[in-house]
């Protein structure tokens, strides 16, 4: 299997060696920082979603920063989704800062100035894409 150079696909394979399972790290991280979207999931079945929900948003995040074969367009889908729930923009797209500060804190010293880059530069392509989608 060839080493990916992708920074961002780096930075998920470097955090899925020391974290087999990132959905309560991310979900934590969430809560603190927004309380309000604890109340937005509900709780029966609320980890299954908050899984599916951070696989699909890792899928479209890898796919945005990569080739680009279509799976981004998640991204698109879930900003109208989310809209229709009441679900803040500025939330929404905050989950993804959550994603990146998690992976960040997994990988310690191991996060690079070229990961950092990366991120802050993925995070502004993916707001601007949820804007030109809305």
């Amino acid at each position: 299997m060839k080493a990916s150079s992708n920074p961002i696909e780096i930075s998920f394979e470097r955090a899925a060696m020391r974290c087999a399972d990132l959905t309560p790290l991310v979900y934590r991280r969430l809560f603190d920082a927004h309380p309000e979207a604890q109340a937005m999931f509900r709780t029966d079945g609320g980890d299954l979603v908050k899984g599916s929900m951070l696989a699909l948003a890792i899928e479209a995040v890898l796919d945005f920063a990569g080739e680009r074969h279509g799976h981004f367009r998640l991204i698109a889908c879930e900003v109208a989704s989310h809209d229709g729930y009441g679900t803040p923009r500025e939330l929404f797209m905050a989950f993804f800062a959550v994603i990146r500060d998690s992976v960040r804190d997994l990988l310690g010293e191991e996060w690079s100035t070229e990961i950092a880059q990366a991120w802050d530069q993925l995070l502004v392509e993916i707001d601007a894409f949820a804007r030109a989608t809305a």
